[in-house]
């Protein structure tokens, strides 16, 4: 037995494993009212009646609403996870989170629901995700391009299509628009391979499996000639399938960074040129208490930060690197076999990218997974052609064939006759079926601890002096708990956003005409700083521009005439607003 043949016996015996214990009393299931799978993947419809579902199960916490509509009139979906008993959402810290921007990357949708299930039937139950969800909110968007997914389910592709959205777009400049896609030539429901047996081809069929084709080295004559996916020349321009549904990339559609067609492939006619991406960008503007994104893509299991070229790392400062990289790292021990990655060095330049857009144009720290990795299938690193020859194996030993179509002759009306076959969509950029619950798991978990560590304040100390009579010095400390800064270092740079405050106030209760009144005030370095910073012109209110830093203090003082009781509030676009009422008496207290 090969090593690569042992590897994939450990994973069918583990998949056994599992099942063996799932029932196991120590495993006992979360209670749940709606019953949902993560062993398949859901079309738009179903996506669509799983979200009301789960809407209608749990109305104290989820509410829906379509925030625009697709190109071919679709809705897109966007469910808000949130405690009213604790607060409005927009008063909180939000995570938003999307996925299937692109039409064929369909399990980042699955990724999405399983979050909102997963949270919902966790509510009340495990103490870490009840909290998550009363001191948060959550915006989700399960389907960002839903033509694109109705598409990829509706009609025969390859893995990688559709990839774009479906408005019509004429790809090849000849004056018509989708006109010349590819063909399900032998009428199976799949878009695979044509092969024409030719002498001086550069392929072969491999002798260690005729099913794969392999490139002959530059001497040496193969037997074939890849002639590309299924299709005819439809509009008789001579070339194949040169102009199929759609053609652009909703992910090169937005503002930081966007280059034209020429530029950047599929960027569209201008930055939210789209109606997908506009009605996401209007959302995600009009609610500033967004603090961290989390968009899902596949393929290649990658945590990716941008920026998508070298000539914006100047909007990722040192403070805040240093925020990306603890999530990262700790997301690469979530995530098995994901690696994080910086996105125009270890994938490719990317200008107009979504997660570039709201952390650069909008300070919001973001990351994209790419979802599946198909090392996962061997427990481990192989070769390019041990790769191909394992994937293979794998495919017939635990999916059943799937994932592959057998070669079958055709006669093609332009080559003649030609081989068709090969893998199919299923194949290679979303996950067997049967693993697809754990993939959906641990990216929720991975997300969960970025939403964790949103900016989390209190006031860990307060400390009332009495200067003369009815003359007090007030100094507070407000604590972050978490990771990430109430003001991310590209938000303090570029002056993105409102600034963070901190008042001092007389409580509603009080008397105008006896209220305390503020005679100076500003911020401290230290408790045992005598001198402070002043703020000019209305003392009562300190702006702080920069915010408190993760896990980090600020100190703050006010000289205050007067008697009775004050409130403090501190105000925080990315950390919400907290509050506390202050007696005017002689107190040092947490």
């Amino acid at each position: 037995m090969t090593r690569t043949e042992k590897r994939l016996l450990t994973v069918a015996l583990s998949a056994c494993t599992a099942l063996a214990t799932s029932a196991s009393p120590a495993q006992e299931p979360l209670p749940r009212k709606v019953e949902l799978s993560f062993n398949r993947f859901y079309d738009f419809e179903q996506l669509t009646e799983a979200l009301n579902d789960l809407v209608r199960a749990y109305p104290n916490l989820l509410t829906i609403r379509s925030i625009g509509k697709s190109t071919q009139g679709r809705d897109i979906w966007l469910v808000t996870i949130n405690n009213p008993a604790t607060g409005e959402d927009r008063d909180k810290p939000a995570m938003y989170i999307d996925g299937n921007v692109h039409g064929n990357e369909v399990q980042a949708s699955e990724v999405c629901l399983y979050t909102i299930w997963y949270l919902t039937k966790s509510y009340g139950v495990v103490d870490k995700l009840t909290r998550l969800v009363d001191e948060r909110a959550f915006y989700i968007v399960p389907s960002v391009n839903p033509d694109g997914r109705a598409y990829w389910f509706r009609e025969p592709n390859t893995s990688s299509s559709a990839r774009s959205g479906m408005k019509p777009t004429d790809d090849d400049f000849d004056g018509l628009y989708d006109e010349d896609g590819p063909d399900d030539l032998d009428g199976d429901g799949h878009i695979t391979t044509m092969w024409k047996a030719d002498p001086n081809g550069r392929w072969r069929r491999s002798p260690r499996d005729p099913r794969i084709f392999e490139r002959v080295a530059a001497d040496e004559k193969g037997e074939y000639t890849m002639l590309g996916e299924e299709g005819i020349d439809n509009d008789g321009d001579g070339r194949l399938n040169e102009d199929d549904p759609g053609g652009y990339d909703m992910n090169r559609n937005w503002p930081s960074g966007w280059q034209p067609n020429h530029v950047q492939y599929g960027a569209g006619e201008y930055p939210f040129s789209y109606p997908e991406p506009a009605a996401i960008g209007a959302f995600i503007l009009d609610h500033p208490n967004i603090a961290a994104v989390q968009s899902y893509h596949n393929a290649g299991g990658m945590m990716l930060r941008g920026p998508g070229v070298e000539s914006r790392e100047s909007f990722y400062p040192r403070e805040d690197l240093a925020v990306y990289d603890e999530i990262g790292q700790t997301g690469e021990r979530i995530l098995p076999f994901y690696r994080y990655l910086v996105i125009w060095k270890d994938l490719y330049e990317v200008h107009g990218g979504f997660v570039n857009w709201t952390a650069e144009g909008l300070g919001i720290f973001s990351f994209t997974n790419e979802l599946w990795n198909a090392d996962q299938y061997f427990q481990g690193k192989e070769g390019d052609w041990q790769r191909r020859d394992a994937r293979m194996r794998f495919g017939d030993l635990l999916e059943f064939e799937h994932h592959f179509v057998s070669y079958k002759p055709h006669q093609h009306p332009f080559y003649g006759e030609v081989l068709i076959g090969g893998w199919t969509k299923f194949a290679s950029r979303v996950p067997p079926v049967f693993m697809l619950d754990e993939l959906c798991h641990r990216n929720f978990a991975f997300t969960m601890y970025h939403a964790d560590q949103m900016p989390k304040l209190s006031f860990s100390r307060v400390r009332v002096k009495s200067l003369v009579p009815a003359t007090w010095e007030v100094t507070v400390e407000v604590t972050n708990e978490r990771l990430i800064p109430t003001v991310s270092g590209v938000a303090a740079q570029k002056r993105i956003g409102a600034r963070d405050a901190v008042a001092l106030t007389p409580t509603s209760d009080t008397n105008p005409a006896e209220a305390p009144r503020v005679v100076a005030s500003g911020t401290v370095g230290g408790w045992f700083d005598a001198a402070m910073s002043p703020t000019e012109h209305q003392p009562h209110r300190i702006w702080v521009d920069r915010g408190v830093a993760g896990r980090g203090q600020r100190l703050f003082r006010w000289i205050i005439s007067g008697e009775g009781e004050v409130e403090i509030t501190y105000r925080s676009q990315k950390a919400g607003v907290i509050r506390r009422t202050v007696a005017l008496v002689e107190q040092d207290t947490p």
